[in-house]
Formats: C-alpha cells, sequence, structure tokens
C-alpha cells in the first residue's frame, strides 16, 4: 500500500494482526501492558493505556479504566510500553524528490523513533516538515537544520550574518554548523543566532575550538567535536590535518584531568551533547571491516553505499597514523567523556548521524543506546537522552513520558529495555500520534526498503 493513500484508512482485525490503523476519533487501548513512563526508574505493572487523537487520555490500573466498547483493543500482556525515542542527529537526503524522504522517515519510525532532527537540509525539507505535521506523509516528528555552514559556503563574515537571517527567514529549526569556519566568519554567525533565536548545532571548527563554541552558546556540539582537542597537552603546536577527524590522531595523548573543567563549562552554558558514539564505536574503531560485512541493518542501503562505507573503514585502518593501540584510546576517551558529561549534569541527547559510515537510519538508534551503556550509563540514563532529556530540550512539555494528557508517540517492546537495552530493537509496535503500526505493518514496510 502507497504510503500516500493508507490515511484515514481504518482496518478491521485483531490487534496484533491488521494494518495501520489510522482515525484519530477512536480509541486504541493498550490492556495489562507493563509502563516504564520515563519520568522516574519504575515500571507499572498491569497498566490500562487509552489513546485518542493523538493522546493519552487514560492510565491506570487494568482493572480501573474505562474505555469504550468501539474502541481497538491491543493485548499487550507481557509487553512494556515506553515513549518513543528521538534521533537528534539524523539525516534525511537533501534532494528534490520527496520519495527517497519518506523511505527514510520510514526506517526511522519502524525502530521506534518519533522525532528526528534533520541535520543537513534543503528547501525540500521544510515542504517534507509541513507535510509530516499535517499527516500528509507518515513519519517521525521532524526539525530541520538547513544548508550547512562551512568554509564553503561562508567565505567572509558578512556572508556567514546574511546566510543566518536567509535560514532564519525560510522557517529552518536549526543552523548546521559544519568545519571550515574561522574566527573570522564564526563571531557574526554567532551573533546573528542569538539575535533572531535560532540555535546552532553540529560541528566545532577547528579554528574556533570548543571553548569559543561554548561561549557563543551553541544549542548542541555533536560529535563530541571539539572535545579531545580541548584536553589535548600543546594542541596549539598543531596543524588540523594532524589531528584527525575527531582527534582520532591524538586522543592517545589527551589530558583526563581537564575533563572536568570542560564539563563545567559545557553544564554552566546549559549546552546539549549529541555523542554520536556510534561514529567511534563502528567507524573510527579497531575492528577491521570485516566485522561489518553481514551486519543485517546493511540490507537496507544500496549496495553502492555499503562498498563506499567499506572503503571508508578501510581508509581509516590502512591510513600511517592508525594503529589498533590509538584507534582503542579514541573509543575510551570517548567514553569517559560521555560518561563525565552524564554524571557531570550536562544534557546528553541520543543521536548516531545515521546515515554514516556503518550506521543504517533507525538501525543504528538501537546501536547508539547501546554504546551509551558502554560508557556507563545505566539502561534508564540511556533511554532518557531520547525522550525526557529531548522533550525539555525542545521545550515539549507534553513529550517524552507517558502520562495522562501526553502526546501518545509510543513505542510497544516485548522486553524490558531497563534490564537489557538491547531489547529496544524487539518491537511490537509503533505509536505516532493517532496512528497505530502493528509489528505486521513495519515488517512489511522494512521488506519494501530492502536494497539487498
Amino acid at each position: 500500500m502507497k504510503l500516500s493513500l493508507i490515511f484515514g484508512i481504518l482496518l478491521a482485525g485483531t490487534a496484533c494482526g491488521q494494518e495501520l490503523v489510522s482515525n484519530a476519533d477512536r480509541e486504541i487501548v493498550f490492556t495489562s501492558v507493563n509502563v516504564i513512563p520515563m519520568d522516574r526508574e519504575t515500571v507499572l505493572k498491569d497498566q490500562t493505556v487509552v489513546v485518542k487523537s493523538g493522546r493519552i487520555t487514560a492510565l491506570g490500573e487494568s482493572s480501573k479504566v474505562k474505555y469504550g466498547k468501539n474502541a481497538l483493543i491491543v493485548n499487550a500482556k507481557g509487553k512494556y510500553l515506553t515513549p518513543g525515542w528521538s534521533e537528534m542527529h539524523a539525516h534525511v537526503p537533501a534532494v528534490d524528490d520527496l520519495g527517497p524522504m519518506k523511505e527514510v522517515l520510514m526506517l526511522y519510525l519502524a525502530n521506534g523513533i518519533t522525532t528526528i532532527r534533520g541535520m543537513l537540509g534543503n528547501a525540500k525539507h521544510l515542504e517534507l516538515r509541513d507535510k509530516v505535521r499535517k499527516g500528509v506523509i507518515l513519519g517521525p516528528n521532524f526539525y530541520t537544520t538547513g544548508p550547512a555552514f562551512s568554509g564553503q559556503t561562508v567565505k567572509t563574515a558578512a556572508r556567514g550574518i546574511e546566510l543566518v537571517q536567509e535560514e532564519k527567514a525560510a522557517g529552518y529549526d536549526y543552523l548546521k554548523l559544519l568545519p571550515g569556519l574561522t574566527k573570522e566568519t564564526f563571531p557574526g554567525i554567532a551573533k546573528t543566532s542569538k539575535e533572531l533565536g535560532i540555535g546552532m548545532v553540529g560541528h566545532v571548527s577547528f579554528s574556533v575550538g570548543v571553548w569559543a563554541a561554548i561561549d557563543a552558546g551553541y544549542s548542541s556540539i555533536d560529535h563530541l567535536d571539539g572535545f579531545v582537542e580541548a584536553i589535548t597537552p600543546g594542541i596549539d603546536t598543531l596543524a588540523e590535518q594532524e589531528t584527525g577527524l575527531f582527534g582520532t590522531w591524538i586522543a592517545y595523548s589527551v589530558d583526563t584531568t581537564r575533563i572536568p573543567a570542560l564539563v563545567k563549562a559545557l553544564k554552566e552554558k546549559n549546552i546539549r551533547v549529541v555523542p554520536t558514539q556510534a561514529i567511534a564505536e563502528r567507524w573510527l574503531s579497531p575492528l577491521p571491516a570485516s566485522t561489518y560485512e553481514k551486519d543485517p541493518d546493511l540490507k537496507y542501503m544500496k549496495p553502492e553505499d555499503v562498498k563506499n562505507w567499506m572503503n571508508a573503514k578501510n581508509g581509516y585502518a590502512n591510513n600511517a597514523k592508525f594503529s589498533k593501540e590509538h584507534a582503542e584510546a579514541f573509543v575510551n576517551i570517548h567514553r569517559k567523556l560521555i560518561l563525565a558529561c552524564q554524571k557531570g549534569g550536562v544534557q546528553l541527547m541520543l543521536g548516531c548521524d545515521a546515515p554514516q559510515v556503518l550506521n543504517v537510519p533507525g538501525f543504528a538508534t538501537h546501536h547508539e543506546l547501546k554504546y551509551l551503556t558502554l560508557a556507563g550509563l545505566t539502561p534508564f540514563e540511556a533511554l532518557q537522552t531520547g525522550t525526557v532529556n529531548v522533550a525539555d530540550y525542545l521545550k515539549k512539555v507534553d513529550s517524552g513520558v507517558i502520562k495522562t494528557g501526553n502526546v501518545s508517540d509510543l513505542v510497544l517492546l516485548n522486553g524490558n529495555p531497563l534490564e537489557d537495552i538491547s531489547q529496544t530493537k524487539n518491537i511490537e509496535g509503533v505509536m505516532i500520534g493517532s496512528k497505530w503500526l502493528p509489528k505486521s505493518y513495519l515488517q512489511a514496510e522494512l521488506k519494501k526498503l530492502e536494497k539487498q
């Protein structure tokens, strides 16, 4: 069934075997379900959750909650209901065709991701955002950056200011910063973004440095970009090409006693951090490309894309500056930085930079959750990065927590992710607003998206 035809259709059948159900006026009821509310670390057992018109209208012990006789019943006995997750460093194709964009949106939705922030946009993304909000296109709640600010697009301070003004006027949600900005071009961008109220997100240019980025009030710093450089002695004597991507070539030489000052500065400025640890643990890890050749996620990517990813992975490993020991040091210092941010009160947000080398949209977010726990976060803390932390960041007081009155962006799981974070992959269905997407529907849609 084409996505453009499914809205407004309500198909009969048992709750576990039906197609997508979309009817804002009909109650959808999860019975005998274990609720992970996310405002506290607990499981509310044997609950009934009632959803109508995109909102949770009732929640409580199954014996006490009432609902209409025409409600669609989802028998959720033994299953776990959690808020949908947010992917805050997503990439949606920046092309003129909505078709490839809709495919990527489905990859995210099928993995329980109900909000994404697209990190490299164009004018078509504004149209996509509008159609998602109106329900014309099925997809997660969508926030978008505009075309990137980089050394290629911003040659002068005046052009940087103009570009901020243009993107604010166009209606983008955030400004995406890439490497290549300078001490001459960055200040005007930062000043104008603050004046116009549109946040800077993404990379920290080497010439700018993380301390200046913090002082400028980034909305979020992604990839821990600039963090390794900030805690490396003698960094001012090194050229950018000597440090490697995200500091890969120098991570072994960091001074970890400098981490507390960095964390303190981030906390004081209330700057969010999107670690994208999946990049470090997969692409930039000491593991060889052969480790990932049979990764089942890759079937959703075109063969030529997979080939390019493997070439990138091999290119990293074959670089003259590469060593397994230094790669391990890079992964480990990123883990230390993530845990230090968590313990220091810096708000982490879930994101993995997919599609990127060895990271498939949607599926990579589950890898990211696992990597956050490997860094030392508890499963609950890892889940917070994609729920309550993002709700706070977006100022969506009715999101990120399961409670009466909140939006019904939900994921039904077959296992408890608080005990085993890998259970986030064990999805029985996804609720996005007033639309219920059972496992059978999600699997059918994923089958259509296989490229290999």
